[in-house]
Order: C-alpha cells, then sequence, then structure tokens
C-alpha cells in the first residue's frame, strides 16, 4: 500500500495542489453571464424532466452541447441548485482531469516524473487555466476532454499493446470533447497536434489505419448524436440558432488577427519564463530533449495561429493554448532546475533574476493590494486572515529571494508556486468582500415579493441571463396582444421602459413594488438593472 502511495506521488500532489486551489473560495466569486446560461438550463433540465431538448429561460438553447449542462444538473441535485459553490464542483473536477492528463501526456512525450509534475504545477498556477478551472461553463469541459483523446491518440500512436482499447478511448473522449462545445477543441488543440506530431514524430498511419478509423467512428457517434436528435426533433429552432451561431463567428465580437499576441500574459506568473521559453534561438542550446521542446513550440505557435485566424475572438478562447504552452515553458524551467546552480552565462542570470525577482516583488505588493480593495472597514472585519495570509505570502516571496541570492532554482520555483497558492487561498475567502455595491439588490428578492402577493412574473424584452437565473424560475414573455388572465401579475422591464409601462398597458394600474441592481460593483451600466412592476386590472 506505502509502495503504491510512493509510485503515484506526484499525481496525489498535483490532485491536493489543484484542489486547494480550486475549491478554495469557490462559492465567493459571483455567477458570471455564461455561468448563468449554464446554470439555468441545468435547473430547467432537472425541473422539466427534458435533457435533451434543452432550455434557457423557457425558450430552446442549442447554442452549446449539452454534457456540462447534464454535469451540472446532476451537482444541482446533488447539492441543490442554491449551492453555486456545489453547482461549481463537476468543473473543479474536470480541470483536476486535465492536469492529471498533462502529467501523463509529459510521460508519454518521455518526460521524466519530476518534470512531469513540475509540467502539471505550471498548468495549474497559470492564470486563466485556474480562473478557467473555476467557472463552470463549457470551455474546461471540450479541453479537458479533448486533452485525454490526445493522450490515447499518442499512445496509440507511439505503442503497439493495447492499440484498440487506445482507439476506443480517444474517440471517446473525443466525441465528449464534441459533446461539451462542438468542434472548437478539434480545431484549437487536436489539429496543431497533429501537425506538429506528424512534423516532429511522424505518424506511420499505415500500421494505425483500423485503430484510427475506430477513433473516428466512435468520436463521431458521440459526438454528434446530439446535434442529430435536436435537428430531428426541434428542426425550426435548430436552424434559426445554427444560423445565427454561424454568422457570431464572423460579426461578434470581432477583433484584428494580431489581438491574441499578448497571450502569454494570461499564464500570470509565467508571463516572462514562457515569452523566454519560446524564444527558439536561444533555447535550442540549452534543452535536453530537443525533439520533444521542438514538438512543444510548434504546437503552441499552430494553436496561436489557428485562433488567431477565427474573426470572433475573446480572451477564454485562449485556454487551449495555454495547455501546450505549459508543457514549452517546462523545458526552460527543468533547463534552470538543472544549471542554474552552475556557472551560468550573463544574459542567463539577468533573465531569471528579472523574471523572478518581480514575482517575489508581487508577492511584497499583496498586502497594499488587498488594502486598496478591501479599504479599511474590509481588513478590519478580516484582520486574522488578512494577516496570516501576508505573513506567509511575505515567507514565499523572502524564499524566492534566497534562492536566487543561493542559486538554488528549486527554492526559486516552488516558492513561485508557493507564492500563489498563497495568495489564492488567502485572498478568495475575502472575495465577497471586493467592489461592493451599496446598491445591489438581487432578483430573488424580487421572487420572494411576488410569492407573497401570489403573482406570476411576465417580462417586456430579453432579460440577462444573471436575472433569470437569481430569480430562480421561468420568466415568460408577456403577449401585449393576449394579455395574462391573472387580474394581478408582475411584470420585469428595463428602466429605459419603465415610463411607457403605463401606456402600453391602459387598463391596468400600475405600481412599481422593487428596483433589482445585480450590478456586484458600482457601474454606470443599465444591464443588469430592472424595476419590478405590480399590474392590477382597472
Amino acid at each position: 500500500m506505502v509502495s503504491r502511495i510512493l509510485k503515484l506521488k506526484y499525481e496525489l500532489l498535483l490532485i491536493a495542489i489543484s484542489s486547494l486551489l480550486l475549491f478554495m473560495g469557490l462559492g465567493k466569486i459571483e455567477v458570471n453571464i455564461m455561468e448563468a446560461r449554464n446554470f439555468t438550463t441545468a435547473r430547467e433540465m432537472v425541473q422539466k424532466k427534458e435533457y435533451l431538448l434543452t432550455t434557457l429561460n423557457g425558450e430552446p438553447r442549442y447554442q452549446k452541447p449539452p454534457l456540462p449542462t447534464w454535469l451540472t444538473a446532476v451537482s444541482g441535485k446533488v447539492f441543490g441548485f442554491d449551492s453555486v459553490y456545489g453547482l461549481r464542483v463537476p468543473v473543479v473536477l474536470v480541470t483536476i482531469l486535465l492536469v492529471l492528463t498533462f502529467f501523463y501526456i509529459s510521460r508519454v512525450a518521455g518526460l521524466s516524473p519530476l518534470h512531469s509534475f513540475n509540467n502539471g504545477l505550471i498548468l495549474i498556477t497559470s492564470f486563466y487555466i485556474f480562473w478557467a478551472g473555476r467557472d463552470n461553463q463549457w470551455d474546461m469541459y471540450a479541453h479537458s476532454f479533448m486533452l485525454m483523446g490526445i493522450y490515447f491518440l499518442w499512445k496509440l500512436i507511439q505503442h503497439d499493446s493495447s492499440e484498440l482499447l487506445s482507439s476506443l478511448l480517444s474517440g471517446l473522449f473525443i466525441g465528449l470533447s464534441f459533446l461539451s462545445k462542438g468542434p472548437v477543441s478539434m480545431y484549437a488543440l487536436l489539429l496543431p497536434f497533429l501537425i506538429s506530431y506528424g512534423i516532429i514524430y511522424r505518424i506511420h498511419y499505415e500500421r494505425k489505419t483500423v485503430y484510427l478509423f475506430a477513433t473516428l467512428f466512435v468520436g463521431l457517434i458521440i459526438g454528434l448524436f446530439w446535434f442529430l436528435y435536436v435537428r430531428f426533433n426541434d428542426p425550426e429552432s435548430f436552424k434559426a440558432i445554427a444560423v445565427r451561431e454561424a454568422s457570431n463567428w464572423k460579426n461578434y465580437e470581432v477583433k484584428p488577427f494580431y489581438y491574441y499576441w499578448n497571450f502569454f500574459l494570461q499564464s500570470g506568473l509565467w508571463a516572462i519564463p514562457s515569452l523566454i521559453a519560446l524564444s527558439y534561438p536561444y533555447m535550442k542550446k540549452r534543452v535536453s530533449n530537443l525533439k520533444g521542446y521542438r514538438f512543444s513550440v510548434i504546437w503552441t505557435v499552430l494553436s496561436l495561429v489557428l485562433l488567431s485566424i477565427i474573426p470572433e475572438k475573446k480572451v477564454r478562447y485562449l485556454v487551449p493554448m495555454l495547455i501546450p504552452l505549459a508543457l514549452t515553458t517546462g523545458y526552460y524551467i527543468e533547463f534552470l532546475m538543472n544549471s542554474y546552480s552552475n556557472i551560468l552565462p550573463k544574459l542567463d542570470k539577468l533573465l531569471v533574476r528579472i523574471t523572478f525577482e518581480i514575482i517575489a516583488c508581487v508577492g511584497l505588493s499583496y498586502p497594499f493590494v488587498l488594502l486598496l480593495v478591501l479599504k479599511k472597514e474590509g481588513v478590519a472585519e478580516n484582520l486574522l486572515q488578512f494577516s496570516l495570509s501576508t505573513l506567509l505570502v511575505y515567507l514565499a516571496s523572502f524564499v524566492i529571494i534566497i534562492g536566487l541570492n543561493y542559486k538554488d532554482f528549486k527554492k526559486v520555483f516552488y516558492g513561485s508556486v508557493g507564492l500563489f497558492a498563497l495568495m489564492v487561498i488567502g485572498a478568495l475567502p475575502m472575495s465577497d468582500n471586493f467592489f461592493r455595491n451599496s446598491k445591489y439588490t438581487p432578483a430573488s428578492d424580487a421572487q420572494l415579493i411576488a410569492k407573497e402577493l401570489n403573482l406570476k412574473t411576465y417580462r417586456l424584452t430579453d432579460l440577462p441571463p444573471e436575472i433569470v437565473w437569481d430569480y430562480g424560475e421561468v420568466i415568460p414573455r408577456i403577449d401585449t396582444l393576449c394579455l395574462p388572465s391573472e387580474k394581478q401579475f408582475g411584470l420585469m422591464v428595463d428602466i429605459q421602459d419603465s415610463l411607457a409601462v403605463q401606456n402600453q398597458f391602459p387598463k391596468y394600474k400600475v405600481k412599481k413594488l422593487y428596483r433589482i441592481n445585480m450590478h456586484y460593483r458600482t457601474s454606470r451600466k443599465t444591464r443588469l438593472i430592472k424595476n419590478f412592476f405590480l399590474l392590477t386590472k382597472n
């Protein structure tokens, strides 16, 4: 038993560290628009017992495949739909799966267990991987399942044993990825992997043809069945949504080709090391596994280029590129682990000192940033947490500085990982005190008012998913040509339309009951502000 645990020590450590980072303060951050869509659709699945023809606020919602929502629905049934913490558990688990798979990808790439472990640490402490791993929408599911598909595909290509099992498992996880976000991860993660693998290692298709076809067949069967079901059972809605989604790729959030070329900043802690790691002329004489390094660089760059080609761009779309970037960064970290204590050229020393002294300075600025965000009142409310976390963050910063001075890069690297972890553990439990909005009034209070008055609530226009989610039930659109039969009903209205309500409903007495303001931070925007009226028939 002990020997088994020791054999799995790196995997267990990665699980423990990832769990600590991802579960800490998981329910503290507000529900964003993407999560609200996922949570609401999951809730309506359970309420209606309809798991294939998915809806959002009672209307067809086929923009995204349902696998992440199915998993969220299961979590909602276990923890309750009023627990944001519980609803985010599935994305945390799938992110831990991503980190473990990344460790095994590193191993099949021929890297040592320690090098693979360090790669896993780099991945989970890359800022946007960490952030997406706590945000229960579709991206992390698609890329986690795709990386598992790539892992078994790599095993299939490289090894002769268990070829059938590897092909079936690869097809299974590629299909699950497709069932999570369509072909996105196939394009941004799998395609650049296949091209870079083919360039560096070569694929002997003639010996694997049957198994590769099995992978493709299984992937298509699993990935397409929901799309085909919806296409034949609700064709009109499916076509309309498909046309709108296709248009978005060309006309929505359109950014220039170079928009993603600050990509390295999304790795946060590893921004400068990742940029150095991608500098092929500098790194090619410094890595111990040049073939593997070339493969990871090509995979990273191809992923970046393919994402840049698509007109629609958002920062979160960079998540798949950060995966091979962590692999590439790991080669630079391995070089420093092996060589920093030896005599290094001045350029290497300068780069290391600049990079990790900046990280140490970030740690030293931690209490001042918190003081700026929390203000004196927030610090007073969380004095013990603030003081203890500051002490530990400073300790990690000093470990980095000591490691630099004594040329012990293990202290520098693990001190940097510890710094990130301690800042997360220290700050996130206090995050509900960040950027308070004294005028915040939730939609759930409007629902309580409606229940007290026995009102059914309607809406004039589309509502933000966050409000629908917080209200807790479907809010149907009112038909002004065929008004509700109820003598009294509630009506949710945009604040700019509020003055016109009496004119639109001349036969009703209109009374304002409540103003919803779901902006967690003070904002001039009005998207999450609605007026809630009581309409009573004259």
